[in-house]
């Protein structure tokens, strides 16, 4: 999936996402961010949102079918893997 194409249903998709989930930030990063990917990539999604598995679960599979590719989500927070943390804050995109 080509970067410009996700960072468009993202936007298309944001409020009611927001609404449903509970999000207040949501992004991407990886090699869909980076315009790097190849037709085997995922899209990796960071998200603010409280610690709701199931809500988590939900919106991966909402991602999925709207993206029409695996979706990989990632709940940013401030006591997350800190090498994770840094590569999200150094090269997410943010709708």
């Amino acid at each position: 999936m080509r970067r410009e194409a996700a960072l468009k249903i993202l936007r298309e998709h944001k409020k009611d996402l927001e609404g449903r989930y509970g999000i207040t930030k949501l992004g991407m990063f990886g090699s869909v961010a980076r315009d790097e990917a190849v037709d085997s990539s995922d899209v990796d999604v960071v998200v603010e949102m409280a610690p709701d598995m199931l809500a988590r679960a939900s919106l991966k599979d909402e991602l999925e079918t709207l993206l029409n590719t695996k979706v990989d989500i990632v709940r940013y927070w401030r006591r997350m893997n800190q090498y994770l943390k840094r590569r999200i804050d150094n090269e997410a995109l943010y709708v």
